[in-house]
């Protein structure tokens, strides 16, 4: 089950950023790396309220990509996966860069084998 998390900026343009189709490619991406099915995949992005990138310059803004995972998967197979999608969040977000300072980063973490998972239907 594992769960896509994008944080970014509040000082980023909704046009360019385009949060429904990043949130879609990133899906791809993962779906066709063979790691993750894509009836367990989950998405979502939070704008923060506040933030400060770098030196505190408003016009500095930054997208996080975080992923969590269940273990299981050999560290090269999630690196290459992960390395497919910072490269699919960086292609997305090329016009978003070209007008503004963006810092962008993205993490993989395994989460604990203790879970739990309540399915409502």
């Amino acid at each position: 089950m594992p769960h896509i998390i994008v944080e970014h900026s509040n000082n980023l343009s909704d046009q360019l950023l385009d949060m429904p189709v990043l949130l879609e490619a990133l899906c791809q991406t993962a779906v066709g790396t063979g790691l993750f099915p894509e009836a367990g995949l989950r998405a979502r992005a939070y704008r923060a309220d506040y933030q400060r990138v770098g030196q505190g310059d408003s016009d500095n803004g930054f997208v996080h990509v975080g992923m969590n995972v269940g273990k299981g998967r050999a560290l090269a197979d999630r690196q290459t996966a992960g390395e497919a999608l910072f490269a699919t969040l960086k292609a997305h977000l090329q016009p978003l860069m070209a007008k503004q300072p963006l810092s962008l980063s993205f993490e993989m973490r395994e989460i604990d084998e203790v879970k739990f998972n309540y399915r409502n239907s």
